[in-house]
Parts: structure tokens; C-alpha cells; sequence
């Protein structure tokens, strides 16, 4: 059995400031910590229900976070930031499962501890086939396209009640709950881990009742950006159309091809965003 992990780093317990997660950050040492554990406790829990293989695709900022020679159960490590498939960079139908990991709600939901997608300079709102869509919902796209059902998500209430819509009957590990954008109520770290190794376990022990996404194809995404400077770059890519003066739309059968063009926006945009 094969576990692919795309691991993020807001979602983490304990962590509610930028500074806590930005390599540049004096605090960032102390919670890059916390995200290795958080990733070795969804490892442990795996393994102990019966996978054999992993995957650790690094996807938070520089995505070159974790110790590699500290990945539990001799998970191989994919880090670096030039990845065509981003987030989700690794992933094809050999694996069984998706985890996401220390994942973030989204830049227009509910109040969620350092919420954003993908760029919160450029982008305000995403959509997926007309309902908000954060990360995790819009990395499912990519677990659609190779069949391999999203099993288990970590972070805070938000996120989780998020990614059901485009994920039903995945398993959350809610290590803790959103107070505002930047605070939260946490559990211990320890607790935390529990949490997460008792979830990923029993998603990976019922994997035969794992749906794939729910994403009816083909699919739509619509990008509202926070200016139209943003809005009217992204139409420069082949397939991405105006709707307004703030917002675009990206439609394709191909839920994988509609990723990578999804990312090619996020990217094209990043440089006059910052």
C-alpha cells in the first residue's frame, strides 16, 4: 500500500502567525519542529494500519521544510519549489491514498488561521464548479485524474468542514479550532500527534469504503484576484477567459490539465502580486 502526502505547514497545531512559518522567521526553527512531527505521526499511523510505502511531497513556502533523514519509516522526500504539479507534485495512480497534511482554510470562507489560497497577495476567491474551493479542494482535482481517493486532511475545524463538499467521507484530524484569522485554540502538540495517528490509521484500515472526489467533469475553476492588473494577466494563458473586471474562468475535462493550468495562473501572477 502506497500513501502519497502532500504536507502544508499553517495548518499545524500551535502555529497562528506568519513569523511562525516563513523560513526568514526567528520562530520558524522551533515550528518546522512541530510540522515534522505532525508529518511522522500521519507516517506512524499508516504504517502501523498496514502501508508500506511513502511519499512526502514538501508544499509550504520554500518546500524544503522537513529533515529528511527524520521522516519516519524511510518516507522519500520530493522538496523544492519548481514542480509543475505544485502541491501535488508525485502523485500518479500507483498510489492507494492522498493525505493532506497541516492543511489551511481558504482566502473567502469562515474565519481560518492563516487562511489564503494559494496567494493571498493575488488571489481573493477560488471556485470549483461555483463553490469556494480552497487548497485541498482544488488539489483533489489532481487525485481525480489519477483515481486515488483523498483519505485524510490535518488542521483546524475550518478546513476540514471545507474540504467535505469535494472530498465526502474524508477522514479530518482537527488538531485545532479557529478563533479568528490569526488565532487559534490548539491542542498540545503530543495531543495533536495522538490525534493524527489515530485518524490516519483508521482511514488507511476502511480504505476500501475511500471515495475518489466528488468533482463533476468537466470542471470549472473561477479565480477572482484582488486587482484587475492580476485578472487581466492570467487571461495571457491559452484557455482562461474574463468573466469581470476582477475574475476569470478556467474550464476542462482533463482534471489534471485544468491543475497545471490552474498553477500556471497562480504563477504568472505571483511576480507582479509581490
Amino acid at each position: 500500500m502506497r500513501v502519497f502526502i502532500s504536507s502544508d505547514m499553517e495548518g499545524a497545531a500551535g502555529i497562528v502567525d506568519w513569523d511562525q512559518c516563513r523560513p526568514s522567521a526567528s520562530e520558524y526553527g522551533h515550528y518546522r519542529e512541530l510540522l515534522q512531527q505532525e508529518v511522522n505521526a500521519a507516517i506512524e499511523g499508516a504504517a502501523a494500519a498496514g502501508a508500506r510505502e511513502f511519499l512526502v511531497n514538501d508544499s509550504h513556502s520554500t518546500m524544503a521544510n522537513l529533515r529528511p533523514e527524520r521522516l519516519a519509516h524511510r518516507a522519500r522526500y520530493l522538496s523544492g519549489r519548481h514542480k509543475p504539479l505544485y502541491m501535488m507534485q508525485g502523485l500518479d495512480a500507483s498510489f492507494d491514498a492522498v493525505f493532506f497534511v497541516a492543511y489551511h482554510g481558504s482566502m473567502s470562507g469562515a474565519a481560518a488561521t492563516l487562511s489564503h489560497t494559494y496567494n493571498p497577495r493575488a488571489i481573493a476567491e477560488v471556485r470549483l464548479n461555483g463553490r469556494p474551493a480552497g487548497e485541498a479542494g482544488i488539489n483533489a482535482l489532481v487525485a481525480l485524474g489519477h483515481r486515488v481517493p483523498v483519505v485524510l486532511i490535518t488542521g483546524d475545524d475550518v478546513t476540514a468542514a471545507q474540504v467535505q463538499p469535494f472530498c465526502p467521507g474524508i477522514r479530518a484530524a482537527v488538531v485545532k479550532n479557529s478563533v479568528s484569522r490569526f488565532a487559534a485554540d490548539s491542542l498540545h502538540p503530543e495531543q495533536a500527534r495522538e490525534v493524527i495517528t489515530q485518524t490516519a490509521g483508521a482511514a488507511v484500515r476502511r480504505l476500501e469504503d475511500a471515495r475518489l472526489p466528488a468533482i463533476a467533469l468537466p470542471a470549472t475553476l473561477t479565480v477572482r484576484f484582488r486587482n484587475a492588473d492580476l485578472a487581466e494577466m492570467a487571461t495571457w494563458i491559452n484557455g482562461v477567459t474574463r468573466e469581470d473586471e476582477l475574475t476569470v474562468r478556467l474550464r476542462d475535462d482533463d482534471p489534471v490539465r485544468l491543475y497545471r493550468a490552474f498553477v500556471t495562473v497562480v504563477l504568472l501572477t505571483r511576480g507582479i502580486a509581490e
